[in-house]
């Protein structure tokens, strides 16, 4: 086994940059929360949560993404979306967002995959060139997107974080590969090859990990339908809680900033988070990181663009901290308490 990545070679597994940020939580402000209002996100009604969730489907072999979300549509009722298309042969992860939580999509674009690939060469090279000309593939890239995609065909810079070689028999390899979003494996593949000079094709593809969802608790389509007949006729809510995620689970790559009971309302009606209303904070925020906000509860209020990095926002006492880009929490849940805190 080789890992061609200074960061992760004491890992199993390809990490994600995210998933190797480390970090404390710093507390600007001591506080309580009411439970009066809001809700325990991991407590929230059925009800509510069938309207408001992320599923984390591993996805069969055969089906499209848009056929696979229109089955899950057509079971629980409500809208839903799939967070980052796989083809039709390729397994693994595709995230469902259900009802409001289709909006929590966007935040996985940057969170990055990893994949289980098996890449067939089409004649045989020596394991040494095999491991040499796929490091060459770890860092930025330039890809052009294959013919059958929806976007555009022009080259564009893509990072791959990490690629990790499980087995080499014979002409086929089988390989670990971590990457930013946007990045076809397909194409990956077909390009080690031509730089080996001997071609490949992909002949398996799996992926393991979207963002914070991994294959290790993922659920199939028929546990989506036995978990809704359990509730309804029986009451049983464990195994729904199982397969009906709280949509904070999607967020749980990016960096957070918790804020007071007396703020929330200003921001799901409109305002940007002003540094008065911050209770605690990441210590790894730097300007321009894509946040989430949440209450004490944990409940995803919003997200934003940091404005500050965390060491300001913990000393300052005024100014805007971060420039609200999209409110989930919808109005009523939290009573209007604001002040102005500019």
């Amino acid at each position: 086994m080789r890992i061609f990545c200074s960061k992760c070679l004491e890992e199993q597994e390809c990490p994600l940059p995210w998933e190797l940020e480390k970090y404390e939580i710093w507390v600007k402000k001591e506080a309580e929360t009411n439970e009066k209002w809001g809700e325990d996100p991991y407590n929230r009604p059925i009800e509510r949560l069938l309207k408001y969730s992320v599923i984390n489907l591993d996805k069969p072999s055969g089906p499209t993404s848009h056929q696979v979300v229109a089955w899950v549509r057509d079971i629980v009722g409500v809208k839903a979306g799939h967070g980052g298309t796989l083809d039709p042969k390729v397994t693994g992860v595709l995230p469902i967002a259900i009802g409001e939580a289709t909006k929590v999509l966007q935040t996985l674009l940057i969170a990055g995959k990893e994949y289980v690939a098996l890449m067939h060469l089409h004649k045989e090279v020596s394991e040494k060139d095999i491991i040499k000309v796929m490091s060459k593939f770890v860092g930025t890239i330039i890809q052009t997107p294959p013919l059958r995609s929806a976007v555009k065909k022009r080259p564009r810079k893509k990072k791959v974080y990490c690629i990790k070689i499980i087995e080499i028999d014979g002409k086929d390899v089988l390989f670990r590969v971590s990457t930013q979003g946007g990045v076809y494996i397909r194409k990956l593949i077909h390009d080690i090859g031509v730089k080996l000079g001997v071609g490949a094709h992909m002949q398996e593809l799996r992926r393991i990990k979207s963002g914070p969802f991994h294959e290790n608790n993922s659920v199939y389509l028929q546990d989506i339908v036995d978990s809704l007949y359990f509730w309804k006729e029986e009451g049983n809510e464990e195994y729904i809680r199982k397969v009906f995620l709280p949509v904070e689970e999607a967020v749980k790559h990016l960096k957070k900033i918790y804020i007071l009971d007396s703020a929330v309302a200003a921001i799901v009606h409109g305002a940007n988070l002003a540094v008065p209303g911050i209770a605690k904070l990441y210590s790894n925020i730097k300007k321009g990181d894509l946040v989430s906000i949440h209450t004490l509860k944990g409940e995803l209020v919003a997200i934003g663009i940091a404005l500050m990095d965390s060491k300001e926002m913990l000393e300052k006492k005024r100014g805007i901290a971060v420039d609200i880009e999209r409110v989930f929490m919808k109005p009523g849940l939290y009573p209007k308490m604001w002040v102005s805190q500019g």
